[in-house]
């Protein structure tokens, strides 16, 4: 959910591509650096002196990890005025883009912004010392704006990644990147927020160093020369820094990087089962809370973690594991750092009162997408359709709790035409209820050429009728 913050402010990915230029196994514990530097104790400055004290030592030990990325791929394309003649002879064109990246492991596993190097065929990576080595593409997590990548090298400088729970407000970071291509640059600054979750899709460390285009994917180290975040985007209204950045925090980049380091190919979060709310003031008197905080449940979906558990509709989840949560991204996202399988506590207000529940976090459940495209006289001729489950509506951004056939692609047809979109779940085809693609395919089997048509998109009830 987006705040009304972002209806007057720009969010800017900065990616290459806004600077251009012409199952998982667990790994071994040796795969990555050793563990993080443990935090020194924070105290303010006390004397003139101690305020003029250096961050070059920190500065020393990062910047040799954080790597520059290039990434260019060919875009074909044809002039507009003869392609509506259906003339016209496609051209290349080489559409390139600038980044950051931090090496993890010694052997050259780098992980970067899914932004950074997304549709890129040829990807180079510069390491600080200038050399310059062509990069694979192990892994992709579009939802967590994540990639790992690996190069061809040895004894490479690393960042150890952390994952400490202790971050506070106000501690002094660094953010290390190349902005704007112009070389290896550092700024500094403090964590100005934690757990940000209505600037995108999931939770960020939000800091007021500087950060520009061409950091996306650079590091957010702490004053022990730990990787604490991934620099991923900034709310501007210049496209340039104005003191707002966010980074993808710590447990979500060591999830990733244990995902590829363990051969998987697809990031597997938990899923607790439930939807829910920010409680307000007023729910908070409801539930005899003495301030508003945690997430009303909304609904809990049979059969879940949270069914399981004893959770109920109407339950005030507060904490998971001890951290606090007040919304329902951040409840996903204390969720989703976790493994299928894992085991957590929750305390929730039910009936007044507080309690706390052991919750076994598993997968989304799934049911056979029997994945089809449609071909055809029919207003979905083209369309690529697949059955939802809380599973694929997670892969698809869509609401867990619906069910139905949605859209998954479109592969041109008749649907480009007809304005359906990925995202659209198929409710009705004349007057018939659409619960799977097999009801689908029997529906499109009639004899008709009109064709009346129910779709579900973002929760709005679209009716149409098509000549087909």
């Amino acid at each position: 959910m987006r705040s009304n913050l972002l209806s007057t402010v720009l969010l800017a990915l900065l990616a290459a591509c806004s600077q251009p230029s012409s199952s998982s196994a667990q790994p071994p514990k040796s795969a990555l650096p050793g563990p993080p530097l443990p935090s020194a104790a924070r105290r303010a400055p006390t004397d003139a002196a101690q305020v003029k004290l250096s961050y070059a030592p920190v500065a020393k030990t990062a910047m040799p990890a954080v790597v520059n990325i290039s990434s260019k791929r060919v875009v074909r394309q044809v002039d507009p005025f003869f392609e509506q003649f259906g003339l016209g002879v496609p051209r290349a064109r080489v559409e390139g883009s600038l980044g950051s990246g931090v090496i993890v492991r010694s052997d050259g596993v780098i992980v970067t912004n899914n932004h950074v190097v997304e549709g890129g065929q040829e990807i180079t990576v510069s390491l600080a010392d200038r050399r310059e080595f062509p990069a694979r593409v192990v892994l992709v997590d579009a939802k967590a704006d994540l990639a790992v990548l690996k190069i061809d090298a040895s004894n490479l400088p690393t960042l150890a990644i952390s994952t400490d729970e202790d971050l506070q407000v106000g501690d002094l970071v660094l953010a290390i990147g190349n902005p704007f291509g112009v070389g290896e640059t550092v700024t500094n600054g403090i964590i100005s927020a934690l757990n940000r979750t209505d600037v995108g899709g999931g939770s960020y460390i939000q800091t007021d160093a500087a950060i520009n285009p061409g950091n996306s994917g650079g590091a957010l180290v702490d004053m022990n020369g730990n990787l604490i975040g991934v620099n991923s985007m900034i709310l501007s209204r210049s496209g340039g820094s104005q003191g707002i950045g966010f980074a993808i925090p710590g447990p979500t980049v060591r999830q990733v990087v244990d995902t590829a380091l363990g051969g998987g190919k697809v990031v597997a979060r938990p899923w607790l089962g439930v939807s829910g709310q920010p409680v307000t003031g007023d729910i908070a008197k409801s539930l005899g809370l003495d301030r508003p905080e945690g997430v009303l449940l909304a609904g809990v979906y049979p059969g879940s973690a949270a069914a399981r558990a004893g959770l109920q509709q109407g339950d005030a989840v507060l904490t998971v594991d001890g951290q606090p949560v007040n919304d329902e991204a951040s409840l996903n996202y204390r969720i989703g750092t976790h493994r299928p399988g894992d085991a957590l506590s929750l305390t929730y207000q039910r009936g007044g009162s507080a309690r706390t529940t052991k919750v076994t976090v598993e997968a989304p459940p799934s049911r056979p997408k029997d994945q089809q495209l449609i071909q055809g006289a029919n207003p979905f001729d083209g369309a690529v359709v697949l059955n939802l489950s809380p599973a694929s509506a997670i892969e698809l951004d869509l609401d867990p709790f619906r069910s139905g056939v949605v859209v998954s692609d479109i592969r041109g047809g008749f649907s480009a035409n007809a304005g359906i979109r990925p995202g659209d779940l198929i409710e009705q085809v004349n007057g018939r209820r659409i619960g799977s693609v097999e009801d689908l395919r029997t529906a499109l089997q009639a004899r008709t050429r009109t064709w009346s048509v129910v779709i579900n998109r973002g929760g709005q009830q679209i009716q149409a009728t098509f000549q087909a």
